[in-house]
């Protein structure tokens, strides 16, 4: 599994705007309906009303290959346009917890 969590930065609340337009126009949704899709989930950092955290979760690299060639990018690219956003994006490659970490995780 592949994630990647991008980070969306703004100003005057463009960023929060810009999430909640990706949920009412149903982009979000068509997303989160592609295949391979795991996770595709915004959060709001408590500390910093001008970002937005998309948590974006893909089975595989062809997966996350395919959303990229999607009209859903199209989408997402105006919207970013739109709110004049900025990102940070950081990709993971899940791995199994070691028995270390563990012990840290209540399930």
């Amino acid at each position: 599994m592949i994630t990647v969590n991008i980070r969306y930065t703004g100003t005057n609340g463009g960023a929060r705007r810009f999430a909640e337009e990706m949920e009412n126009s149903g982009t979000a949704g068509a997303i989160r309906a592609e295949v391979g899709n795991i996770r595709y989930e915004y959060y709001f950092p408590m500390n910093d009303p001008e970002t937005v955290l998309l948590i974006d979760a893909w089975k595989d690299q062809e997966a996350l290959d395919v959303h990229h060639a999607s009209p859903m990018m199209a989408a997402v690219a105006a919207l970013r346009d739109k709110y004049d956003l900025h990102m940070t994006v950081e990709r993971f490659v899940n791995a199994d917890a070691s028995p270390d970490d563990r012990r840290f995780i209540r399930e």
